[in-house]
């Protein structure tokens, strides 16, 4: 079990750097030609689709309660969730606000994986699986951008994700892991990444935090939750993002 912890946090640190190495690379090539010559009228249109794919690495936060150090709980030495990794779908749809503000609904479908490991004191293990875990996330955005350096910009990215659970059961019982989840979140979104201008459409890599802000414990109390306070999901996601250009083109002197 440790070492399939450390092996994951190990991947999740090479993709990353992987990421931050690329972005460098894009914004170094895009940077050689400071000219607008790649859909220098984009923001002549007002909305822009486009869709999304992303990977994640995901896992629990837990807050212990006061139960946690009572006699009765002396057997459990700790919980400790696990980490996985899963990908996203999505469609985006972004509105042009004034010239460095936009506003970005994407609604995407998110797959997830989550565990928690209970440690006893006697060296056993109590492992709860939480597979194949499909929500529908609504995020509602407002993106910050930079000036345009030829055919690229930066942005922050940040507002709430709103995420059901697909098979809308409601705040329902999860019985089979013996612990009882409500199955509607609430997160909080923030991220940053680069907009490269190609001549057709635009590219844009971004890495994106989200932080679980609504505790998923139930009312119900069991052996399972017994000593549990808060528990809230934390998420990790590298996307690439692909949006059509204007579908006019207007004559640029000079150019065409």
């Amino acid at each position: 079990m440790y070492a399939t912890h450390t092996r994951d946090k190990f991947y999740l640190l090479r993709l990353q750097i992987i990421i931050i190495l690329s972005l460098c690379n894009f914004i170094g090539l895009q940077g050689q030609n400071l000219n607008y010559d790649n859909l220098w009228d984009y923001d002549e249109q007002y909305v822009h689709y486009g869709f999304l794919i992303g990977i994640h690495s995901s896992d629990y936060r837990i807050k212990y309660n006061d139960d946690f150090v009572s006699p009765r709980m002396d057997s459990l030495h700790s919980i400790a969730p696990g980490k996985h990794f899963g990908f996203k779908l999505g469609f985006v749809v972004d509105f042009y606000v004034f010239q460095y503000l936009n506003f970005r609904i994407t609604p995407t479908v998110a797959f997830y994986e989550y565990d928690l490991t209970y440690r006893y004191v006697d060296g056993q293990d109590d492992l709860l699986e939480f597979k194949d875990a499909t929500m529908l996330e609504i995020p509602l955005l407002f993106k910050y951008k930079s000036a345009r350096r030829g055919n690229s910009n930066m942005y922050l990215i940040a507002g709430p994700n709103f995420q059901f659970e697909a098979a809308g059961r409601g705040d329902g019982v999860r019985t089979r892991q013996k612990l009882e989840l409500k199955n509607f979140n609430t997160t909080f979104d923030i991220g940053m990444g680069f907009d490269i201008f190609y001549e057709l459409f635009k590219f844009t890599p971004e890495i994106r935090y989200s932080f679980g802000f609504r505790n998923l414990l139930s009312n119900t109390s069991n052996d399972f939750d017994a000593a549990l306070s808060k528990l809230t999901t934390h998420n990790v996601t590298a996307f690439i993002t692909f949006e059509g250009g204007p579908t006019y083109l207007k004559r640029r002197k000079g150019k065409y």
